[in-house]
């Protein structure tokens, strides 16, 4: 890596060889734990709100949480398109001050026993809109404030800190319902999305807003440009077939599998819950070991050798029988592999999508390649359904386990797996319909 006094970046703004030098960098990091941190407390904070102080029933906790997640599906596209044009400091700022708001009038209204089912449901579906924006938005972030050369060490921190939010945002919630009340702790996580705001407006790099300065394209034919740009490209429609076909088969395993631990084992949700968080540690790991193996084996092989693992691990689990004092041993080794192997990809993916994006194309692409993933979830959650109700909990599990396997099967039949050591420049970003009037003029 090229020393502090020769890095140079596009804009021709020395560079440290060390990203833990660069304050902007340090503020974002900050920024984003914060805001993870906020988020997945958030995720507990408003059920447990629903439940206690509003007594919801399961159907009206379900609607809940499918609100909070709509904005995903509903808005992704858009959010890419949108977050191409704007300064993403600006976008990342303003989503910290909405979320806060958002929570503290929660907060407020819960106090003083203001606050219904029906506006919960808003707030929800207004902290997961919101999130969009602030993930798509802090993604397109990083490439502009480090060198492309550094992204996966700038990656393999942000998605380490996203993963110890994971693991401990929840408890955290958790702990600050039990332990103070529903209304106070809603407080608690708008707190967080104040200190994520107050570390990301102290961003002191000048970041030159990412559009033309013809007259606007509408958003209808910026989407379209940003899903004709992944289509196109070979790394990105790997990435994006892999990804959908990874999320309609985790979606349709965990189907299966949160009624095959306790059904199937006899597990306690304690003992559940205790497997399940076995993720977090795992992922951890993979966030260390993506800043190192990609740069010894290759991208490619890392991708395919972790997807794999990470996958195929799950196969294990419907040959398991007998007491927990055997089996939760055995789902906590499965479930940190899955968190190692998930990660690993997850990083990397990341850094080739992130390399081979144009800076104008970068919430565009993010946002595609979020969509199509997930957008086959819900098939995947009512496949695993309908599996598990036809042919049993253990035949349906390995089926689904099975499936999982198409990811890294489609990423090592694909260039990608000839990825090195060395990711690919940039694409061209296509020539839009507005910017080709403004040349030939």
């Amino acid at each position: 890596m090229p020393s502090a006094s020769s890095a140079v970046s596009d804009s021709g703004r020395p560079v440290p060889s060390s990203l833990w030098r660069d304050s902007d960098f340090r503020r974002l990091w900050v920024g984003q734990t914060a805001s993870q941190l906020g988020e997945q407390a958030g995720l507990v904070v408003l059920p447990l709100f629903a439940v206690l102080t509003l007594h919801a029933g399961a159907t009206e906790l379900g609607a809940l949480r499918a609100m909070g997640q709509a904005p995903i599906l509903l808005l992704s596209l858009f959010v890419g398109a949108w977050v191409d044009r704007w300064r993403t400091r600006t976008v990342m700022v303003l989503t910290d001050v909405g979320r806060t708001l958002a929570l503290g009038a929660a907060a407020v209204a819960g106090l003083f026993g203001w606050l219904g089912l029906p506006a919960l449901f808003v707030i929800a579906f207004a902290v997961g809109a919101l999130s969009v924006f602030f993930d798509v938005a802090y993604q397109a972030c990083l490439v502009r404030l480090v060198r492309r050369d550094q992204l996966v060490c700038g990656n393999s921190s942000l998605e380490g800190s996203r993963s110890a939010a994971q693991i401990g945002g929840p408890a955290l919630g958790g702990a600050l319902v039990s332990l103070l009340s529903a209304p106070i702790a809603a407080v608690s996580s708008a707190l967080f999305f104040t200190l994520s705001f107050l570390s990301i407006r102290r961003i002191r790099r000048v970041e030159s807003a990412p559009e033309d300065r013809e007259r606007p394209s509408r958003v209808w034919r910026r989407i379209h440009e940003g899903l004709r740009f992944v289509v196109n490209d070979s790394a990105l429609r790997t990435v994006c077939l892999a990804s959908a076909a990874f999320q309609f088969s985790f979606a349709a395993v965990m189907t299966v599998y949160l009624l095959f631990l306790p059904r199937e084992l006899h597990l306690s949700g304690a003992a559940v819950g205790l497997a399940l968080a076995a993720t977090g540690p795992g992922a951890l790991l993979g966030s260390v070991l993506a800043a190192r193996l990609p740069n010894r084996f290759g991208y490619g092989p890392v991708l395919v050798a972790a997807a794999a693992l990470g996958d195929g691990v799950f196969l294990c689990v419907p040959a398991l029988h007998g007491s927990p004092t055997v089996t939760v041993p055995a789902l906590l080794a499965v479930n940190f592999a899955f968190g190692v192997g998930s990660q690993l990809v997850n990083v990397a993916v990341m850094a080739v999508r992130q390399t081979v994006t144009p800076d104008g194309m970068q919430g565009r692409a993010a946002a595609t390649i979020t969509f199509v993933g997930m957008g086959f979830s819900p098939l995947g959650s009512l496949l695993g359904g309908f599996l598990a109700e036809a042919w049993g909990l253990r035949t349906s599990l390995l089926a689904t386990a099975t499936g999982m396997l198409l990811s890294p099967a489609v990423m090592a039949l694909s260039p990608l797996v000839r990825l090195g050591r060395t990711l690919p420049a940039p694409q061209n970003a296509p020539l839009t319909a507005d910017r080709a009037k403004g040349d030939s003029g």
